[in-house]
């Protein structure tokens, strides 16, 4: 072949491709534009490192003939898709382009996203997905559902083995919104994401009921009442920071361990704030934050879901340089009560942690499952197993610290020994038991307060004793159930010690294909 006509074949390529990267066309860019959207490549670059992005399928062409479809030719068929580097570190991306015919997903258009989808499986890479979408290309027919079904079908191969996040980049609706469900965490944006499975106008049509985009499916909906998003950004450009950030903690895979940084936080810092934070009075509270923000090394939490489910808090921080996962009881919320929310939030993040090799640190101060015949309806039950199925399935290291309030069923579902904890530590303020003093007192010493000449004073004397004898760490640690009594000022370098002891910690297989939570 001369040179001459190898130069004609790349400037033929060069023109595919610009006219291809055009997307939409011109128009429909602005368009995007103006909505305060960027496009989908744009999203690629601004979230990759800079020229790390290699773009794959780039000529795919759909092959449907149906509905003027044999004269249309969305360029790269809606999405762009194709691999790149976050900090140096390889990631598998997709992007549903919108300017290109609303983003809507046929049969080459998921195929696209499943071959990227096997690739970061092959490789041990996280996948991340940009969505944007009008939803199933109608024209397509049972095409675009079977691509759905193939991308959930990945999905749920996928996950527990590489990281998959989503980003609701504009709409998300009807049966696309559960491959982002399927994923381990979404990210959504204030004003431009919307997730919804019937929109406002199905549901008018079903229900007669009138409700706006914003309400039923907008960020603010997910982020505090269905539980659905797991972040929240104000900007295209915070979430991908965001995204970002939620890299550094995690594991490219659930064969690596996740990433060390630096730590200039001495490990055996005193935690004296703690002294002040938490009431010697059980039933004042505080905000668990403060403990966990001390505790751990300085500015890095990164807190998950922090919207939802208040009285519980759960997220990922670093002790030493090494990731950990948190949760903690929240006394500020529902004075820290278990209840639905809480049990799948908890749940799907300790099996989370589990799935890639993240330790969790369980910080304690439950007075029992949330009471209420709502929460009784609603399946506490259920939901409160979920908790204890996954604290008991979980094989990383388990390190448990009780610091005051720990009754009932409530604390054993926040990992007591008997559910796996590797280490528990209790504070002096600890108090395990059954149930609440005065509960216990007026079950117990029944007939001597009601013969006493004068009930009240009885009660309070007989409760005292009790809160004296029973109400303290040292009745679990005699019988072995607390390992250790702590300082409260010691906590960080007692929990970093732990860590450090129980990494190496293995667990073998129990010879089953798979456990059945109850979800």
């Amino acid at each position: 072949m001369s040179r001459k006509k190898m130069e004609e074949l790349i400037n033929s390529l060069v023109n595919k491709k610009e006219k291809i990267l055009l997307g939409g066309g011109v128009a429909a860019i602005d368009k995007q534009h103006q909505s305060g959207k960027l496009t989908a490549r744009e999203r690629i670059f601004l979230l990759l490192d800079e020229n790390s992005f290699e773009e794959t399928d780039l000529f795919i062409e759909h092959r449907s003939t149906r509905f003027g479809m044999d004269e249309k030719k969305p360029p790269a068929d809606g999405v762009v898709t194709g691999y790149g580097t976050i900090d140096g570190r390889p990631v598998f991306v997709y992007s549903q382009d919108f300017t290109v015919m609303g983003g809507s997903l046929g049969e080459m258009h998921a195929q696209k996203i499943c071959k990227i989808m096997d690739m970061a499986l092959k490789v041990g890479a996280p996948i991340i997905a940009i969505n944007d979408s009008g939803g199933a290309r109608i024209q397509e027919g049972i095409d675009s559902l079977s691509g759905y079904g193939q991308i959930f079908y990945r999905n749920t191969l996928n996950s527990g083995i590489v990281p998959q996040i989503a980003i609701i980049a504009g709409p998300c609706a009807g049966g696309a919104v559960y491959s982002p469900a399927l994923m381990d965490y979404i990210f959504m944006i204030q004003g431009t994401s919307k997730m919804f499975v019937t929109g406002p106008q199905v549901v008018k049509a079903a229900t007669g009921e009138e409700v706006t985009a914003e309400e039923l499916g907008g960020a603010h909906t997910h982020a505090t009442k269905s539980g659905v998003a797991s972040f929240v950004s104000r900007s295209e450009e915070e979430c991908f920071f965001e995204v970002k950030r939620l890299l550094s903690y995690l594991p490219s895979n659930n064969a690596e361990e996740p990433p060390v940084g630096e730590c200039h936080d001495p490990v055996d810092r005193k935690n004296t704030s703690f002294l002040d934070i938490v009431s010697t009075n059980p039933n004042r509270p505080y905000n668990v934050k403060k403990i966990i923000e001390d505790l751990v090394d300085q500015g890095s939490f990164f807190e998950v879901q922090k919207d939802f489910a208040k009285n519980l808090i759960i997220g990922f921080a670093r002790m030493n340089g090494h990731t950990v996962g948190i949760v903690a009881n929240q006394p500020y919320h529902l004075a820290g009560c278990l209840d639905i929310d809480s049990g799948d939030k908890a749940s799907r993040f300790i099996r989370f942690c589990d799935a890639f090799n993240i330790p969790l640190v369980t910080l304690v101060d439950v007075p029992g499952f949330l009471p209420g015949s709502n929460q009784e309806f609603g399946g506490i039950i259920r939901h409160g197993a979920k908790i204890l199925y996954a604290y008991s399935e979980a094989t990383v290291p388990k390190i448990t610290v009780i610091m005051r309030k720990a009754y009932g069923g409530a604390y054993l579902a926040m990992c007591c020994r008997d559910l796996g904890a590797d280490l528990v530590l209790a504070w002096p303020t600890a108090e395990i038991a059954v149930m609440g003093a005065e509960g216990a007192v007026n079950i117990i010493f029944r007939k001597e307060i009601e013969t006493a000449l004068d009930t009240q004073v009885e009660r309070e004397r007989l409760l005292e004793e009790y809160r004296q004898e029973f109400y303290n760490p040292y009745e679990a640690a005699k019988r072995g159930y607390v390992d250790q009594v702590i300082d409260p000022q010691e906590t960080r370098l007692k929990v970093v010690r732990a860590l450090e002891i129980f990494w190496s910690k293995r667990v073998t297989g129990k010879g089953k294909k798979h456990g059945n939570i109850p979800v």
